[in-house]
């Protein structure tokens, strides 16, 4: 061998040290970033003492989200991971929230209606704390249909406990069909899901607001999805899934109210899937 190719293979080994070096540098500041977000002051105590079950950091992480991405959040509720998502992405990416359908009047069942105000609540104090929030863009899903009409906007989707509720509706496919007209091609849907009781490879048990993984992974991927990778970093094995109630008997509900609530706080919330999700490149 050469000495000018010795020179370029040393070089070269240096180069690439370099930049393995710097991606898990980079990679540890912002798991850093992540955990300091999710105890920021501007959490309530009772959100910040959910980090414990839902692992807030690890999560994003293994969802691979980057502050530059531009990301949609779907039906962020009171805003558990919108307070780490928007001072994350404000500077140099972009947060848009798929809020619950706005109530013009005609809502008449009670859950949509609670929804709505919840949505309402959720903007009007992202208004109030612009400095911190930033300034996410708005719009609605009211399943299957984003409105206005999402294509190819997207970095990342992240849906957090969603799923089931749509599946109830008879809406999981079309929604996640939405999901991915969303996306850009490569764009990557990251999900966390109650998961359901596994009995054997072709059944499971899946009481109120539970959903079998298998049944969610096959959805997807008839959507178009291809799963990249599963995580049992929100894995529950003290959840039985067998309570009156089903998952709603868990904290932070507490369906069942005094009954029983000392074993079901030790239980601690679901047991849930983690699924990472890419759309093709066309």
């Amino acid at each position: 061998m050469s000495i000018i190719t010795t020179r370029k293979t040393v070089v070269l080994s240096l180069l690439f040290s370099c930049i393995a070096f710097s991606s898990v540098a980079d990679t540890a500041a912002q798991s850093t970033e992540f955990q300091q977000l999710a105890e920021s002051a501007q959490r309530s105590a009772e959100h910040i003492q959910r980090n414990e079950y839902r692992h807030p950091a690890q999560t994003l992480q293994f969802f691979g989200i980057k502050p530059d991405m531009s990301v949609l959040e779907i039906w962020p509720g009171h805003g558990w991971y919108t307070e780490i998502l928007a001072p994350f992405l404000k500077e140099q990416g972009k947060l848009t929230l798929a809020q619950f359908r706005h109530n013009d009047g005609s809502l008449k069942d009670d859950r949509s209606i609670f929804w709505a105000r919840v949505s309402e609540r959720l903007a009007q104090r992202i208004a109030d704390n612009a400095e911190y929030f930033g300034t996410p863009d708005m719009i609605e899903l009211d399943p299957p249909l984003f409105y206005p009409q999402q294509n190819e906007q997207y970095d990342m989707v992240l849906t957090f406990r969603n799923a089931h509720i749509w599946n109830e509706d008879g809406n999981l496919f079309a929604t996640l069909q939405s999901i991915f007209a969303a996306l850009k091609p490569g764009g990557i849907l990251g999900m966390v899901e109650h998961r359901a009781a596994r009995l054997s490879d072709i059944s499971s048990s899946a009481v109120e607001g539970y959903l079998d993984e298998s049944y969610v992974i096959e959805a997807a991927e008839l959507a178009g999805f291809t799963l990249m990778e599963s995580s049992e970093l929100n894995a529950n094995p003290a959840d039985t899934k067998n309570y009156p109630k089903g998952v709603y008997a868990l904290p932070p509900t507490l369906a069942m109210g005094n009954y029983n609530k000392a074993e079901y706080l030790k239980i601690g919330e679901s047991d849930r899937m983690t699924l990472k999700f890419i759309k093709p490149e066309q």
